[in-house]
């Protein structure tokens, strides 16, 4: 998708979106307390690294060994809320703006990650990552890896104006249907340690 057409959409919901923002932090504020948004390291094209920025969703709650507690004990309540609904993505749109991100593509994963990936994986990166994408609309966390990768890896083979618009379509109907939130067993997803027979 031209990223003046990007431009041009997220200007136009910008009216919209800018009061759920100051609502949501404001619950964000008085459910974690400060800082309101999560800033990380995330890889972008050819492996780029930009900060990244979200809600944040989880508290920062260790054990006796100072080792962060399992995801599923650090999620709060509005927490749970926000990801379910894709609502912590939303400050993600200022990645948007900064030229970080587009619209669809490829989801932006940990930096831990690029040195597992098989090359076949890796091309991933041959495009801007995404605020969605094709395996977000097709399984999204409920997919494992391989198929996730297998999905972002045929996105970059044939993605085209009229499949990102499909994209986002699907986008609004998962989202609305609450599909494919987290992995079985897990709270978000598991940690990806790399691909096996690779």
């Amino acid at each position: 998708m031209p990223r003046a057409l990007e431009i041009v959409l997220v200007a136009l919901v910008l009216p919209i979106v800018a009061p759920i923002l100051l609502l949501l932090m404001v619950l964000v504020y008085f459910d974690l307390g400060r800082p309101i948004f999560f800033r990380q390291p995330r890889p972008g094209l050819h492996g780029k690294v930009f900060e990244l920025l979200k809600f944040r969703t989880m508290t920062n709650a260790r054990d006796a060994d100072g080792v962060s507690l399992p995801d599923a004990q650090r999620l709060t309540r509005v927490g749970k809320v926000l990801r379910s609904l894709s609502l912590d993505e939303l400050p993600s749109f200022w990645n948007l703006v900064r030229g970080d991100i587009r619209l669809v593509g490829p989801r932006p994963l940990l930096v831990s990650y690029l040195p597992l990936y098989s090359p076949e994986q890796a091309r991933r990166h041959d495009v801007p990552p995404g605020i969605t994408g094709w395996a977000q609309v097709n399984g999204r966390n409920a997919l494992n890896w391989e198929e996730k990768f297998a999905l972002d890896v045929w996105y970059v083979d044939n993605r085209s104006l009229w499949l990102d618009l499909k994209i986002l379509w699907l986008t609004v109907r998962k989202v609305l249907a609450r599909e494919g939130i987290s992995a079985e067993g897990e709270a978000t997803m598991s940690r990806f340690t790399g691909t096996k027979g690779e």
